[in-house]
């Protein structure tokens, strides 16, 4: 069990995340001594709270993962299993375009904290579920695995931000090539 924060640290911990959000947002990369001069905050300060910039990463993306974790299980709940799966595919590529500490935080081989490895886990777990559910109806593809759908996500993610525009063009986009890739995976295409 953790021990609270301090009204102080806590309000600390707060403006240093809210920083790196900020930096990750524009896309700046992470160097804790940055954090800190923009935060107005001396160095140790934000060591002890973030001994790492990947720690600082998962924390920045850990909202994300847990709505995201959120709507798959709610998704896993929907009694049509090839809408189930395209509602949580729309949400992960919606996040990925939306936010940038998503993308690198999923790509890592290893994580920094406990808690991002578990978040990521379950992702896993429902994706996998909500395929195999759409899988076990026909509704796509057999040879479709579940190790598939992240390189696909990633792949409309950084076409999208090669795309580029404002940010209602990239998810408009986003969803396009959603959909076109949902076509292709459904086990009988819907259009020659």
């Amino acid at each position: 069990m953790t021990t609270p924060l301090r009204k102080d640290a806590a309000r600390n911990r707060d403006r240093i995340v809210a920083v790196a959000r900020a930096l990750i947002d524009q896309g700046t990369p992470l160097q804790l001594n940055d954090v800190a001069s923009r935060a107005g905050l001396g160095v140790g300060t934000v060591y002890r709270h973030f001994a790492t910039p990947e720690a600082l990463l998962e924390t920045v993306a850990a909202p994300c993962l847990e709505a995201l974790t959120a709507h798959g299980q709610q998704a896993l709940a929907d009694t049509d299993p090839c809408r189930a799966l395209e509602a949580f595919l729309f949400r992960t590529v919606e996040a990925q375009v939306t936010d940038a500490s998503l993308a690198p935080v999923a790509a890592a081989a290893t994580d920094t904290l406990p808690r991002t490895t578990e978040l990521k886990e379950t992702l896993q777990s429902v994706g996998t579920a909500l395929l195999d559910r759409a899988r076990d109806t026909g509704a796509v593809r057999r040879d479709l695995a579940a190790t598939d759908l992240v390189p696909l996500m990633c792949g409309i993610a950084y076409s999208v931000n090669v795309h580029g525009g404002t940010p209602a063009d990239r998810l408009d986009t986003a969803h396009r090539y959603l959909a076109v890739i949902l076509e292709g995976l459904r086990a009988t295409p819907q259009h020659p």
